[in-house]
């Protein structure tokens, strides 16, 4: 009996690809197209079109893009999700972080790859999400379970909403006398404003406050 229809044989992870770089896209697919048991049913490069292809072929897993041209992969997760309600999404990213592991499993994703990893790597989490498990570097899984769990504190809990504008500014390499201009504050307050996210953050410059928020997962 052939395997198209002997009723015991294993159906293949049905799988949607989320990303926008060709060149990484291809190579993604090509590895993933050829494992045994996985069949790669539609391919886009943005997050209107993995809804559309969630839609259209109720895959069992996404491989989603975490930065897509139309927006933040995992900000999406919970629209796919709603578009194929059966799919289990993982997240590639090319930084991963506690608290952007902690945003996946808050927007309901099953998992979180690095780029970096190998393709084999990347293969076995396709397979173990869509078994119905959960992936996330070990390294990752102690502060997730910490902040889900609301043990740990985190460089950003104790920061005003004031202060996260300012945070936000200095990634984007703004002047104090800039800062006080688009804040609409004196410029004596906007540099208390950084001084004060330069101490809660531990920092002892701007480009240093900068590179620990973007560690934290603060400016994500």
């Amino acid at each position: 009996m052939s395997p198209l229809t002997d009723p015991l044989a294993v159906a293949p992870i049905r799988l949607v690809l989320v990303e926008d770089h060709d060149m990484v896209a291809e190579a993604i697919g090509m590895a993933l197209g050829h494992a045994p048991g996985i069949e790669v049913v539609a391919r886009s490069g943005s997050i209107a079109g993995a809804v559309t292809d969630a839609r259209r072929w109720r895959p069992d897993v996404v491989v989603l893009d975490r930065r897509l041209p139309d927006g933040d992969g995992i900000s999406a997760i919970g629209t796919i999700s709603a578009a194929a309600p059966e799919a289990r999404v993982l997240v590639l990213t090319g930084e991963a972080s506690a608290s952007v592991a902690v945003r996946v499993v808050e927007a309901g994703g099953a998992g979180l790859v690095e780029k970096s990893s190998g393709l084999q790597e990347l293969e076995s989490a396709v397979r173990e999400v869509a078994a119905g498990g959960v992936v996330f570097a070990p390294g990752l899984l102690p502060g997730v379970l910490d902040r889900l769990t609301g043990r740990a504190w985190t460089a950003g809990a104790a920061l005003t909403g004031r202060e996260r504008e300012t945070l936000l500014l200095l990634a984007e390499g703004v002047s104090t006398d800039q800062i006080s201009e688009r804040l609409g504050v004196a410029r004596n307050t906007a540099r208390n404003h950084v001084q004060r996210v330069l101490e809660k953050l531990g920092a002892r410059s701007k480009l240093e406050a900068v590179a620990i928020a973007r560690r934290e997962g603060l400016l994500d």
